[in-house]
């Protein structure tokens, strides 16, 4: 389903059963540094509300989500939003959700006044780094080894992108 036909919207409460179906489908190693959750766990709780999901739908079938919100609690840097949840069913990749769902969030995080968001990619997840370097994030830095990932290290790459002119 080409990304024209895409609805993107907050998240609502009766959304987390397929959103956490879509997560458990979308888990790897190559993108994840937990185990893959179980089949009961929860996205949405106090600190990840719905209201920091937005999701992708297309002919009534969620296809991927994102979830973004401010780095840390502290005053001092609400002015930034980090990525911190991109999943894209696996029959839906490469027909550009994931660049909608990046988009949609800078766009929203934007007028909520922010000036940057940031993420946090494994160095080996390749298609997440290539899609985030088309949406204009650019690494910052890298912390090597931060991760022993499925019998290996794994850097851990910080990457942003400037929401103002």
């Amino acid at each position: 389903m080409p990304a024209e036909n895409l609805t993107i919207r907050t998240a609502r409460p009766e959304d987390e059963p397929a959103l956490a179906v879509l997560d458990r489908a979308a888990w790897s190693w190559v993108s994840d540094v937990i185990p893959q959750p179980p089949v009961d766990a929860r996205l949405f709780d106090e600190r990840c509300p719905p209201s920091q999901f937005l999701v992708a739908e297309a002919g009534g079938l969620i296809l991927g989500y994102i979830r973004q919100a401010p780095p840390t609690p502290l005053a001092s840097n609400q002015h930034i939003r980090q990525i911190r949840g991109l999943a894209v069913s696996p029959a839906s990749r490469g027909l550009g959700v994931g660049k909608a769902l990046v988009e949609a969030a800078c766009a929203v995080a934007r007028e909520a006044g922010a000036r940057r968001m940031t993420l946090r990619v494994l160095a080996h997840n390749a298609p997440a780094r290539r899609l985030y370097g088309r949406c204009g994030f650019q690494v910052d830095g890298v912390s090597p080894e931060e991760f022993w990932i499925d019998g290996a290290f794994v850097d851990d790459v910080w990457m942003s992108r400037r929401l103002t002119d």
